[in-house]
């Protein structure tokens, strides 16, 4: 009870000197529990989707999936309408009906404004059904009743400003058709985001399917007092095989794991974010701890001299860290639900919609939180408290501060250095490694053991660092300069473990800064070299171009050839006898030669478009012992089984297409049906010489009605791959700001604390006429040449970092280092002034102390 009471003393005297490490716990557990709370509420919202959407049985075609609409022939599988009534005369089954669902079709406005969704979710087709009224409710308007009706969502219609009688224009596979909107329906459960039209079963299976008659899916109910698996039992006893049954609870499953990638992705990336803040707010930690420890030296003394041992003060200190975990943790799971709101809020902003009906906080979050922030504040605490038990009776009589260790130092020293040439002999081993898999273990291994090597060896590089910094930063300043040199190198071990917090931040900074700058620069130096189309199209979700725009394109004066791409679903087998079905084989045009140059290990790519013959890759080849005059069973799903013979073998070493094999548009055709020939996924195409510039608005034109599609020249195609790398690096940077934040705290925390122990300090030099603005420009000064420290390291490891990734990434075709100068540059120049700000509130509480109470002060 004794230490309970002396530690609960300890923490409400310091409580002010807590605050900002309390602060540091909170941001940490927020974000974590903020992720989990987050990920929960979307898993929520998709499954009470899944759920309301589900039927008590689903039959769909024979290994139907989303997926296989787009790259195939872009309709989806379907069903004869006479399994409808086959289903519906099963016994066990109250109503059956046939639903039509595709994901191939683009919506646009008067104005060929896209309509769908910009978060990646998807357009669904639909027809109108009554089971459509379980998951959504018409709310103005009426259902479809004919070809010239469409049903859209209320989100939608809110978004895009659509209203009863306005023409919507549906791009589908088999061409366009118009229709007014009719009626507007809301979701009874939250819409992640989707945008949904409703068509009548005719004009759906017309327009969507190719043909009246076909269905996607039969939905069927079951009787009162059937079960889901027996009426799966039944159905599949009536209508046999070749069929794919599902049960409302199998549907939502399967619903769940086709968006459990990409929630896991988020979930684990934003965690690991929240891991990294961890790891910077122990420094913070450790170092509040040892400061009050020092500060509390003489008091500590006392406590031991009156009796109280080791243990106790061990003890003692370990329970402030206690209290402040749960204090911290307490706020940040509060936060955190807080901050999974503000995620909400954010990503229904972007098109996806979050409602927080459906907020979830499992038991599990809090727990997590509580637990992750009061072990990690415990453990931080633990060498402070170490160090107090150390503290002897005779402390009592002497200064407060306790006196270096020097054996400690030189093993410190040591230990660093050795963990440092480690991470670096790493390092360089990933950067002479020949495959991937191993090369990135070693560059995960370096990464730490570097990363560790210059947290323990930080307070050595002080001294050094630190009186260059003084040099370059500091001495214009003159005496206050040189006060605050002294006074960053009066504690070494205390501005290596307030640089390390920043280091870590800016580590990853500028890291990810010279992999995203090399990765352009690859992805710019391989287009030149590789690519000679003058024009580029393609969609940004991958989706097939549909034959009209391809006949639009085609049609532009000025172009010289169009040369389609076309992914193709095929299963080869190897000389071997074994066979590979996920393997990259694309259909091309021959002028597709002039599009993107590919070079040859054997053969000639250009007898790869005559009849019955292909290309592979080197890397195939190799390791299926394939060479040229091969002849290779292709099974082209969809179509026949073709026997081509191997002419050319191209090189996969880097390079745009690299592992592709290739065959003629018209070995495909010859092989498989029309309706079930896939459209193009990319179209090249090259200007006639001289009309470039003409050709490419007249390009942009003929697309215009088609905004799914993008056409882009070179430069335009550079330009959205450096704006795409730099949207997904200024993500990665908002997150790390989390980390740089919490360093930031650190600092602060450090010039405050460091500005009590002075106190008695900085009461004589003002008597001896040291002003207020000196005062407050030595602090801030100290408080710049730390940050500067912190940057120093973080970008030099950082930049090693990404070297060593880059070096790895050229393996696979990343061959051009780039370090973004400007990049760098800034964020050290910016360094300075997070440096500036951190001193504000601890210079001006300098500043305002009373001169006599400063000095007169223990």
């Amino acid at each position: 009870m004794t230490v309970l009471k002396t530690s609960l003393r300890n923490f409400l005297a310091h409580k002010g000197r807590m605050a900002l490490s309390a602060v540091a716990v909170l941001l940490s557990v927020a974000f974590v529990s903020g992720t989990l709370v987050f990920t929960d509420t979307m898993n929520t919202t998709f499954d009470k989707l899944f759920a309301s959407t589900a039927s008590d049985v689903s039959v769909s075609p024979k290994g139907a999936a989303a997926e296989d609409e787009s790259p195939q022939t872009g309709r989806p599988e379907s069903l004869p309408a006479s399994l409808v009534e086959q289903v519906r005369k099963t016994e066990g089954v109250q109503a059956a009906v046939g639903a039509i669902a595709s994901t191939s079709v683009t919506v646009v406005d008067a104005d060929d404004k896209n309509v769908g969704p910009t978060s990646g979710a998807p357009t669904i087709a639909l027809n109108w059904s009554p089971n459509e009224l379980r998951s959504v409710e018409l709310v103005d308007g009426h259902e479809p009743r004919g070809p010239t009706d469409v049903v859209v969502d209320g989100a939608t219609a809110e978004k895009h400003g659509l209203k009863i009688g306005d023409e919507l224009r549906t791009i589908a596979v088999d061409g366009d058709f118009t229709a007014k909107i009719s009626g507007i329906v809301d979701f009874k459960v939250t819409n992640p985001g989707a945008t949904l039209v409703y068509f009548d079963t005719a004009t759906a299976q017309r327009e969507l399917l190719g043909k009246e008659g076909l269905f996607t899916q039969v939905q069927a109910d079951a009787k009162p007092g059937v079960s889901d698996d027996a009426l799966k039992a039944d159905i599949a006893a009536a209508i046999g095989d070749g069929y794919k049954l599902q049960t409302a609870a199998e549907a939502a499953d399967a619903g769940r794991e086709d968006v459990a990638g990409f929630l896991d992705v988020m979930k684990y990336a934003m965690l690991g974010f929240a891991g990294i803040a961890f790891l910077v707010g122990i420094f913070l930690i450790v170092n509040t701890f040892s400061m009050l420890v020092a500060q509390r030296t003489r008091e500590i003394g006392l406590m031991r001299a009156i009796g109280s041992s080791r243990k106790q003060i061990n003890r003692s200190v370990l329970v402030e860290a206690l209290l402040l975990g749960i204090v911290g943790s307490v706020a940040g799971v509060a936060a955190g639900v807080g901050l999974a709101v503000g995620l909400m809020k954010l990503m229904s902003s972007m098109g996806m919609e979050l409602s927080t009906r459906d907020l979830t906080v499992a038991w599990t979050t809090p727990v997590v939180g509580l637990a992750l922030g009061i072990v990690v504040t415990v453990l931080a605490a633990y060498i402070p408290a170490r160090r107090a038990g150390k503290v002897s009776p005779m402390a009592a009589l002497r200064d407060a501060g306790t006196p270096a260790d020097g054996k400690a130092g030189r093993v410190r020293g040591g230990l660093g250095l050795a963990l440092t040439a480690a991470g670096a002999a790493a390092l360089w081993a990933a950067t002479r490694a020949e495959e991937a898999g191993p090369g990135s273990l070693w560059l995960g291994l370096g990464v730490v053991l570097s990363l560790l090597g210059f947290i323990v060896i930080g307070p050595l590089l002080a001294g050094g660092v630190v009186r260059a910094l003084g040099v370059v930063v500091l001495r214009v300043f003159g005496p206050v300069g040189r006060m605050a040199e002294r006074n960053a190198l009066r504690n070494p071990r205390r501005t290596g473990a307030t640089g390390a917090a920043l280091m870590i931040g800016l580590a990853l900074v500028a890291c990810l800064s010279v992999v995203g700058s090399s990765m352009v620069a690859s992805a710019t130096d391989e287009l030149d070299r590789s690519v000679g189309a003058d024009f580029i199209v393609q969609s940004g979700t991958g989706q097939p171009i549909v034959p009209q725009a391809q006949a639009a394109l085609e049609k532009v004066p000025g172009l010289d050839h169009v040369s389609e791409y076309k992914w193709v679903d095929a299963t080869i087998t190897d000389p071997g006898g074994r066979t590979a079905k996920a393997v990259d084989l694309a259909a091309t045009d021959p002028s597709y030669m002039k599009d993107v140059r590919r070079e040859t290990t054997s053969g000639t790519l250009a007898d790869a478009y005559g009849t019955d013959a292909m290309s592979v890759g080197s890397e195939y080849a190799t390791e299926h012992g394939v060479k040229v005059g091969d002849v290779l069973p292709v099974e082209f799903k969809g179509g026949e089984t073709a026997k081509l013979k191997v002419v050319a073998i191209t090189e996969d070493a880097g390079g745009i297409d690299s592992g592709v094999m290739y065959t003629s548009i018209t070995t495909l055709t010859r092989y498989v049906p029309a309706d079930r020939t896939p459209n193009s996924l990319i179209l090249l195409a090259g200007a006639k010489e001289g009309q470039e510039t003409q050709a490419y608005e007249a390009v942009k034109k003929a697309l215009a009605p088609y905004p799914q599609y993008k056409a882009s020249n070179q430069a335009d195609y550079k330009e959205d791959l450096k704006s795409q790398v730099g949207q997904l690096l200024n993500i990665v940077y908002g997150l790390l700001a989390l980390a740089i934040v919490v360093a930031v705290l650190g600092v602060v925390n450090t010039l405050a604390l460091s500005v009590v122990e002075r106190t008695r300090e900085i009461g004589l030099m003002r008597a001896i006429g040291l002003s207020r603005r000196q005062l407050r420009r030595m602090i801030r000064l100290e408080s710049v040449v730390i940050a500067l420290f912190g940057a120093l390291l973080g970008l030099g490891l950082g930049m090693g970092w990404g070297t060593a990734a880059q070096k790895l990434l050229a393996l696979e075709g990343l061959g051009v280092l780039e370090i973004p100068w400007p990049t760098i540059l800034t964020v050290f120049v910016g360094s300075a002034f997070v440096g500036l700000f951190a001193a504000l509130v601890p210079a001006f509480r300098a500043g305002r102390m009373n001169v006599l109470n400063a000095i007169a002060s223990e």
